[in-house]
């Protein structure tokens, strides 16, 4: 198929566009040029702003896609203007848990109803994150109902690519004896990979899936198994006081999520075991440096 992805450059997006290749899509990433990439020859790279119009007509004028990954949508504008100039047989716009206004344990797809939403135009910073991707996904809904898409909420991603540095936050102020504000040790939290992330998006390339999905490890993690790993790992001991250096996990309650429609797809997320505790033994060698 003929494919193309909206933020593939970096985090989950790479490993979308790594899979996409592997199954032998053909792959185009649309970016702002910023950010460079290792994809080499394998794929098709566009310059453009998305929040240019001219530009965006003169770049995506007359082509037409299989499916487009949008991993970069914040706000009802931002999906606008896509399809407002790319046309595509499916848009899969990757959205987040965040759009849940009230937390729960075993929160399923149908808390959220982005067609019965209240619609406001906006740019990104008319709204929150929350705020903005339920207009995003409340205008792919209503104003684009007739255009085949999926809708992927995830919950946290952590990687070795994570750029915002969340969870490494709590290994590194461990290991250099740095104090710490954590209002919320025992709350539980789902999470994904970001090679799961990336895989599912993937995986979703060859399922005629147009509605909203999510998914997760099976487990959910709190705070304080962080903490206690990285305490015991490195004997190192965490110093939690109500200090102006303030987690940046804190002010959530407990929620989990419900993957049941996922697995029945036949797609099963990795374990913690597998993934969140090797990435807690890489953070702590680079905390040590």
């Amino acid at each position: 198929m003929n494919i193309l992805v909206l933020g593939g450059t970096r985090y989950f997006g790479i490993h979308l566009v790594n899979d996409l290749l592997a199954m032998g899509h053909n792959v185009t990433i649309a970016t702002r040029g910023q950010t460079p990439d290792t994809f080499g020859d394998q794929v098709t790279r566009i310059h453009v702003d998305r929040n240019d119009l001219k530009a965006m007509k003169q770049a995506f004028q007359g082509s037409t896609y299989d499916i487009v990954y949008d991993n970069i949508a914040y706000c009802s504008n931002d999906v606008k203007n896509i399809l407002n100039f790319v046309h595509c047989n499916r848009y899969i716009l990757t959205s987040t848990v965040s759009v849940y206004k009230e937390n729960d344990m075993n929160m399923r797809e149908c808390y959220f109803d982005s067609d019965k939403y209240r619609l406001l135009m906006g740019n990104r910073d008319d709204f929150d994150y929350g705020e903005g991707k339920r207009q995003a996904e409340s205008v792919l809904t209503q104003v684009y109902a007739f255009q085949k898409a999926a809708i992927v909420r995830f919950p946290f991603v952590f990687g070795e690519d994570d750029y915002t540095k969340r969870l490494y936050y709590y290994v590194e102020h461990i290991v250099q004896g740095k104090p710490m504000y954590i209002d919320n040790l025992d709350a539980e939290f789902p999470l994904i990979s970001s090679k799961d992330a990336g895989g599912f998006l993937a995986f979703l390339s060859n399922k005629r899936l147009n509605e909203v999905i999510q998914t997760a490890s099976p487990e959910t993690l709190t705070l304080q198994e962080v903490v206690d790993y990285v305490v015991t790992k490195t004997g190192k001991k965490a110093i939690l006081t109500e200090c102006d250096d303030k987690a940046p996990l804190n002010g959530f309650t407990s929620f989990s999520i419900n993957c049941d429609k996922a697995k029945k797809k036949g797609y099963k997320c990795q374990s913690l075991k597998q993934w969140l505790y090797p990435l807690l033994d890489t953070y702590i060698e680079e905390a040590k440096k």
